[in-house]
C-alpha cells in the first residue's frame, strides 16, 4: 500500500546536517527529538527533523481493518530510499518483521518501560473498575488479554475500539465517554504524561506488543559511515529481546495488528526494572525468557507459552528463540486465533 508523502519545504539543510525522518504526531516528534540529540552527541553534526505524513496518520479506519503492518512506516522508508532523509526513527512495534535489503536497522537504543498502562476515571485501577466499565483501546491484543483477565477474575468490562492520539484517547475518559483507556507506558513517558497513569498493568496480566517500548533507527544499507555512527546508540540486550519477539511474530505469520503479545526479558532484572531501579542493569544475567500469547478478542480462548534460554549472543540465536516458541504455540492452536494472517 503506498502512502501519501507530503513534500517538505524547499529550505536546504544546514551544512553537514543530518536529516531525520519522523512522523508528525506529538509522540513521534518527542521520541525523534530525543534520538536527534543522541545522534548530535555521537556524530558532532546538527540533526534536522523532517516531518512526514504516513497512511496510518491520515486514515480513520481501525488498524485491524487497514492491516496494521507498515501503515506508519512505508512513507518514512520511501523518503529514505529517495534520499530525502538520511535516517528515520520508528516505534519498533510498528515495523513489519521483514527487513528490506536496501535498508538497515542501524540501532535499537535502550528500551523504555514495555508495559501497558491504564488511565481511568476517579484514579481507579483495573481491578477496581465498576461493573460494565467501558475500556477503550485500538489493539486486538489488548482486548484479548483484558477480556481474558476479566473473565477469570470475575470482572465485568466492555472493550471499545478507538483510534486517535494520546490527547484524544485520554479525552474519552475525561469527558465520561469511557471509564478507562489502555496505552503504552513508553509513549506517556516520552511525552511527559506518565503521572496521568492510574494503573500499571503487569506483564503477567497483559503482555505487550512485540517490540513495545523500543525505537528503531533505520538508514540505507549503502551509508556505511552513518551505520557505524548510529551503532554507538545500539543496546545489545534490547536488540536481542526485540529480535526474539519479532521472530515469534514472524513465525506465527502475524502482522503488527494481530492479537499477539510477546516479551523477552532477563528474569532477574524484570522486577527491579519495572520499579525503576536504575542500577538493575549492572547485575550479570545469563538467561533470557521469552513469553508469548495469542487470543480471540473476546478473551474466551488464549494460547500462552514461554521458553527460556541463554541470552542470545547473535542475531541468529535471538531469531531461533522466537521460532522455538512460535512452533510450540502453533502446536497448541495459535494459528486459528489470529483471524487473517499476514501475507
Amino acid at each position: 500500500m503506498s502512502e501519501p508523502h507530503e513534500p517538505q519545504g524547499s529550505a536546504p539543510p544546514q551544512p553537514g546536517a543530518l536529516r531525520l525522518g519522523t512522523r508528525r504526531s506529538k509522540l513521534a516528534m518527542a521520541q525523534s527529538g530525543q534520538v536527534a540529540e543522541a545522534v548530535r552527541r555521537v556524530t558532532g553534526r546538527p540533526v534536522e527533523l523532517v516531518e512526514i505524513t504516513t497512511y496510518g496518520d491520515t486514515s480513520r479506519e481501525h488498524l485491524a481493518q487497514i492491516g496494521g503492518t507498515g501503515v506508519f512506516v512505508t512513507a518514512l522508508r520511501d523518503a529514505l530510499l529517495r534520499g530525502e532523509v538520511d535516517f528515520a526513527v520508528h516505534s519498533l512495534k510498528d515495523l513489519p518483521t521483514t527487513q528490506p535489503e536496501d535498508l538497515v536497522l542501524a540501532a535499537v537504543p535502550p528500551r523504555e518501560d514495555p508495559r501497558d498502562v491504564m488511565v481511568a476515571r476517579d484514579a481507579r485501577k483495573f481491578a477496581d473498575l465498576p461493573r460494565g466499565a467501558r475500556i477503550g483501546t485500538g489493539s486486538p491484543r489488548r482486548m484479548a488479554q483484558l477480556n481474558a483477565y476479566a473473565r477469570t477474575h470475575g470482572l465485568d468490562i466492555r472493550t471499545v475500539a478507538i483510534r486517535g492520539n494520546v490527547d484524544t484517547r485520554i479525552g474519552y475518559v475525561h469527558d465520561g465517554e469511557l471509564d478507562a483507556v489502555v496505552l503504552a507506558a513508553a509513549g506517556l513517558n516520552r511525552i511527559g504524561r506518565i503521572d496521568e497513569v492510574t494503573d500499571f498493568l503487569s506483564v503477567d496480566t497483559v503482555l505487550p506488543a512485540p517490540g513495545q517500548g523500543a525505537l528503531a533507527i533505520e538508514c540505507t544499507a549503502a551509508n556505511a559511515d552513518l551505520i557505524a555512527a548510529l551503532a554507538e546508540l545500539d543496546d545489545p540486550h534490547t536488540r536481542a529481546a526485540v529480535t526474539a519477539e519479532r521472530s515469534l511474530l514472524a513465525a506465527l505469520e502475524a502482522g503488527c495488528s494481530a492479537p499477539v503479545g510477546a516479551l523477552a526479558d532477563l528474569p532477574p532484572l524484570s522486577a527491579p526494572l519495572e520499579r525503576g531501579d536504575g542500577q538493575a542493569d549492572e547485575q550479570i544475567v545469563k538467561e533470557m525468557r521469552l513469553r508469548g500469547v495469542v487470543g480471540t478478542t473476546d478473551g474466551r480462548t488464549l494460547v500462552q507459552s514461554s521458553t527460556t534460554g541463554p541470552v542470545p549472543g547473535t542475531h541468529e540465536q535471538a531469531v531461533a528463540l522466537g521460532r522455538e516458541l512460535a512452533a510450540e504455540m502453533l502446536a497448541q492452536g495459535a494459528a486459528g486465533l489470529m483471524g487473517e494472517r499476514a501475507q
